[in-house]
């Protein structure tokens, strides 16, 4: 049987342990809010970008391609996929990784496969969603870090605009895919995919794609004196750039819901742990309390007993 010393010394240190849980839920919140903000200022941004391109492609003549890249070749398909650096998180980046995997093999081998399609170049962010990658049979995979605050996302955005630039000129990637969690609702979220590159700007100008947030708010479309072609790629690289950020901020909202699950379940296994634990030391000082009042009843009484008196002599 443990000691009273043993169960106040575990006793403390569960209690420590379920404060720094404390604090890591309230982290995960803060960052879950924070993200969220970042992804509904991102929508009014982006929905002014997609009505450019509206205005953009509204003018090209009939039979162009409006594809500003030059992506409309056949060639490689590249990859992001976006996991953590940090633990804590259950199965946010083995969730991710193998939804990855598995629709990759099917993009990769489906009908809209490029002649001379070879293996997929792939860029985990986060430590944790590479090594699944790796271990997925992809040991080429490139990895960046997981921003830490949303603050950080711009930096790792213009990271993953310099690889997927690197890909374009040096690897012939025509197709990006954007692999990330995405939010459902409360602490539940499901894998996302997005095609990056090329970007369906045909797609983006019908009006009825998001007739409630997308459509021409006018009834004619404005002209412009730039011109069509660098106005298009101008459009066009921020619309990626929104997507990216956007990715980032799911992909982290999600990680952080993760790891709030995470730790509500680590926090109700604590206090069952500290219920049981203190019922122990209680039953246990009870036990040595009761010990010591009989000890002392049976000393006292030892005390107070009056000596019998010797036989008379014969």
């Amino acid at each position: 049987m443990q000691t009273l010393d043993v169960l106040e010394r575990r006793i403390r240190s569960a209690e420590d342990l379920q404060s720094i849980v404390k604090t890591m839920k309230a982290l995960a919140a803060v960052s879950i809010r924070h993200c969220e903000r970042a992804v509904v200022s991102l929508a009014e941004y982006n929905r002014a970008t997609i009505l450019g391109l509206q205005a953009v492609i509204g003018t090209q003549a009939e039979g162009e391609s409006g594809d500003a890249f030059g992506l409309t070749r056949a060639g490689r398909t590249g990859a992001i996929i976006f996991g953590s650096d940090q633990g804590m998180c259950g199965q946010f980046n083995e969730q991710i990784a193998g939804y990855s995997l598995a629709r990759l093999s099917r993009l990769v081998s489906g009908p809209d496969q490029g002649r001379g399609e070879a293996t997929p170049l792939l860029l985990a962010i986060g430590a944790r969603a590479g090594a699944y990658l790796v271990d997925g049979g992809y040991r080429d995979a490139r990895v960046l870090p997981a921003p830490g605050t949303v603050q950080s996302i711009t930096r790792m955005v213009r990271e993953a605009l310099l690889v997927i630039e690197d890909w374009r000129m040096n690897a012939e990637v025509t197709r990006v895919f954007l692999f990330y969690n995405c939010r459902a609702s409360g602490v539940l979220y499901q894998p996302h995919l997005e095609r990056l590159l090329p970007v369906n700007v045909r797609r983006a100008s019908r009006k009825d794609s998001r007739p409630d947030k997308d459509a021409w708010p006018a009834r004619s479309v404005p002209l412009f004196t730039m011109e069509r072609d660098r106005l298009l790629s101008a459009l066009i690289r921020q619309h990626v750039f929104v997507s990216l950020f956007r990715a980032f901020a799911e992909s982290m909202a999600s990680e952080n819901a993760s790891r709030l699950a995470a730790m509500q379940a680590a926090e109700n296994n604590i206090r069952d742990r500290l219920a049981e634990l203190k019922a122990q030391y209680h039953t246990q000082r009870q036990s040595l309390i009761t010990s010591e009042i009989l000890d002392i009843i049976s000393g006292f009484e030892a005390l107070t007993q009056t000596p019998s008196a010797p036989a008379p002599a014969q």
